[in-house]
């Protein structure tokens, strides 16, 4: 580890970005005026005609910076307190238009209109919001510190309507300013915009009055310029949200057998949101409600040596996300916190300088305990205490520098991490990410004991990545190496002990207006591994060829040849894939993945071959109805003998009253049949079947104020059993409320 101190040094010394020869900016005024209107979609009051016009009429897919097949135009106005926004999206066939009543978030393959606005012009953080042809809501918290970065699991609380006619479509937007990230100033503020139409035909036409250039790595860079806001009001933006619920979770202690009712558990907390000035947004919470309402979508967990990952959802941990991210090291992964009794968190952005900070408890603490062949998941022993902090500071142009700093402590256990990261940009297409990384770990002697640890550990974690990104082609290199006792606890590192160094690159080709695949181009790529004695991990080739295509498809089909050490075996393996999404109608959309090569079988520690397939077919019965089923399959055998076959059902049945109201029904089934012959080294159930079904009712005011109305359960059959049977019941309700103080 003596060469960290000269990348450091090395990379710290670049201390600006070289000068980028950007396309020029359209600069526009922002209309200021108080009038009201009626958010229905119509843009019938007069203050649409004297609002600011902005022409939202370049193509930038398929096809690039041409004109758009279809006419747009976007009006917004201020009137200190709110955004307004106002568009006209012109359809020469209207029936054509694709869309739904959706849930939050779910209308990205529709015809869609909306704003991204980086409102501190730092060309790094933006807000997107957009709406549906039917009123349906997005919106996305997004970066751009080297690449463009979306986190849809955010959730503001804005206005919106949507009208269909019987030229298009038009949508108003009412967005309130505390919303946003805003520089302290009494002058006018100049944002960065893109207004943009997703228009899915045959192929998905991208629409926005930016016509971005692909050589340019960077898009937020690219953006046109507002300026206005002058006469502003000051706004307590203080919202705090009680809610309460209340379940009640039965069970059954022998199965078969009798159910044993529950207590009706109540529980009663509150959220707190007071942005402290235009920079500083402050969130607090006391007995959060941290239950998924919705379950998350199923993985099959089967011949797999590393732990899965899942998406947080929960909005305590999403509001100002972005403030904490890395780009190399994933140090915090907030779903690592499970059951805290408080929580608070800071973050915010002035000038050059952005920083956060968390701090919570846990009830149920759990570690992820890293190797170079696979993770544990370990439950820790007493309750814990968590503090993150983190801070960046913003280098030219393109680049930047942060420091992240991560604490988790009880009993006789703490692991502290600190890490320093950045980026700098080279060029418009050219940019170099590095993190370094140390952490210090004591397990109590318990832990230590059960999970055969030292009781002091401590490690070093970095990675370097050079990138180019031009219009034709790609190229990438990255080396990263994980110390053996580097644990991150707070954040996702399920590896650990090894050195691996990454090449890869590929090209781009594009199509005419008539030509059948509008994009095409091949990746290629290698990556070899070593721990930290010297030892061969793995080496890996991987090729593949992709291509987009008519009904809204994508196409890729590649190889991959992988040389990986196993429990001090070697093992060559060679398999294909194919992968594609189309949608041949206007209402059915269709996404498929597939394998077929040898592996490794982990729990015999030989080589088999195998296949894995996932299918997701969405189908849009009416605007009020949809349908969503998603199949795995996976097998694997050897010599001709079938170790095991794995299948799962993800079924979920959502209808929309209205924009507000809706029913959830979700079933979901996994059956692992295993041949009990071939499994050498330990006994396992021939049948391993589960199931879950969850049916909830939601009324939904805005992203806080929300009812629900549920019920679950969930049950399991193995070989003692003769049909599956349930085991665990619950019933559910809960209601929270935002008041805006």
């Amino acid at each position: 580890m003596a060469h960290f101190p000269v990348i450091a040094c090395a990379v710290v010394a670049l201390s600006s970005a070289a000068a980028h020869a950007y396309p020029p900016a359209q600069h526009y005024a922002l209309v200021q005026a108080q009038d009201e209107i009626q958010l229905d979609g119509q843009l019938k009051e007069d203050v649409w005609q004297r609002a600011t016009k902005i022409d939202v009429n370049i193509q930038n897919e398929p096809l690039e910076r041409a004109p758009s097949p279809v006419q747009t135009t976007a009006y917004l106005y201020e009137d200190g307190r709110f955004l307004y926004l106002g568009m006209d999206a012109k359809d020469p066939n209207p029936g054509a238009i694709r869309g739904a009543l959706r849930d939050r978030d779910e209308l990205w393959q529709d015809d869609n209109v909306g704003i991204i606005i980086d409102s501190l012009n730092d060309e790094r953080n933006a807000f997107e919001f957009f709406v549906n042809a039917y009123g349906a809501q997005g919106d996305i918290l997004a970066t751009d510190f080297d690449t463009w970065v979306e986190n849809a699991s955010w959730d503001a609380t804005w206005y919106s309507g949507a009208h269909i006619y019987e030229g298009g479509y038009s949508v108003e937007m009412k967005i309130p300013l505390t919303v946003l990230n805003l520089p302290q100033t009494d002058e006018e503020i100049t944002w960065g915009i893109s207004i943009a139409r997703n228009y899915p035909r045959d192929v998905l036409y991208r629409i926005s009055n930016v016509g971005f250039d692909l050589d340019i790595k960077c898009s937020f860079c690219q953006f046109d310029k507002l300026t206005g806001l002058a006469q502003r009001h000051e706004q307590r933006d203080l919202s705090f949200t009680p809610y309460v619920s209340a379940k009640r979770s039965d069970s059954k202690e022998v199965v078969p057998g009798e159910w044993q009712n529950g207590d009706t558990d109540v529980e009663v907390g509150a959220d707190l949101r007071w942005r402290v000035n235009d920079e500083t947004l402050l969130n607090a919470t006391i007995n959060p409600d941290f239950s998924q309402v919705e379950a998350d979508s199923v993985q099959l967990d089967v011949n797999t040596n590393y732990s899965l990952y899942y998406a947080e959802k929960r909005p305590f941990f999403l509001d100002g996300s972005s403030f904490f991210r890395t780009n190399q090291l994933e140090l915090l992964y907030s779903r690592t916190i499970a059951e805290p009794n408080y929580g608070i968190k800071l973050s915010g952005k002035n000038g050059v300088h952005t920083y956060a900070g968390l701090v919570t408890d846990d009830n149920n603490a759990s570690v992820l305990l890293p190797g170079n062949q696979g993770s544990s998941l370990a439950q820790l022993e007493d309750d814990v205490t968590n503090a993150v902090a983190r801070y960046r500071y913003d280098l030219g142009q393109r680049s930047g520098l942060g420091v992240m700093f991560t604490h988790r402590q009880g009993g006789d256990y703490h692991n502290t991490v600190a890490a320093l990261d950045g980026t700098y940009g080279l060029n418009g297409s050219d940019a170099i990410n590095y993190a370094i990384a140390y952490a210090d770990t004591e397990n109590s002697a318990q832990f230590a004991n059960e999970w055969q640890l030292d009781e002091q550990q401590s490690g070093t974690a970095l990675s370097l990545a050079l990138q180019r990104n031009k219009r034709d082609y790609e190229l990438r290199a990255q080396y990263e190496q994980i110390s053996e006792d580097f644990r991150a606890d707070l954040g996702y590192q399920p590896k650990a002990d090894y050195r691996e160094l990454e090449l890869g690159g590929g090209q781009i080709w594009y199509g005419q207006e008539q030509d059948w695949l509008s994009k095409w181009g091949y990746d290629l790529q290698w990556q070899k591994s070593y721990d930290f004695d010297g030892e061969l991990l793995e080496q890996q080739y991987e090729g593949y060829v992709y291509g987009e295509g008519p009904w809204v498809s994508s196409y890729e089909l590649g190889m991959v040849h992988s040389e990986e050490l196993y429990d001090d075996e070697y093992f060559l393996q060679n398999k294909g894939y194919v992968i594609f999404s189309m949608r041949p109608l206007q209402n059915l959309t269709y996404q498929f993945y597939g394998d077929y090569g040898s592996r490794i079988d982990y729990s015999n520690v030989r080589l088999g071959k195998g296949s894995d397939i996932e299918n997701t077919l969405t189908w849009d019965v009416n605007q009020h109805l949809q349908l969503q089923a998603s199949y795995n399959y996976s097998t694997l055998e050897v010599e001709s003998e079938r170790v095991f076959s794995a299948e799962q059902w993800d079924l979920r049945l959502y209808y929309k009253f209205n924009i507000r109201s809706m029913l959830k029904l979700i079933w979901q089934h996994e059956d692992i049949d295993r041949n009990q012959q071939a499994y050498l080294y330990r006994q396992v159930h021939k049948r391993n079947r589960n199931f879950g079904s969850q049916l909830v009712y939601s009324y939904t005011i805005n992203p806080q104020s929300v009812f629900y109305l549920g019920y679950s359960d969930s049950g399991y059959q193995n070989d003692d059993l003769d049909s599956l049977t349930r085991n665990e019941r619950t019933f559910f309700t809960k209601l929270s409320y935002a008041w805006q103080l």
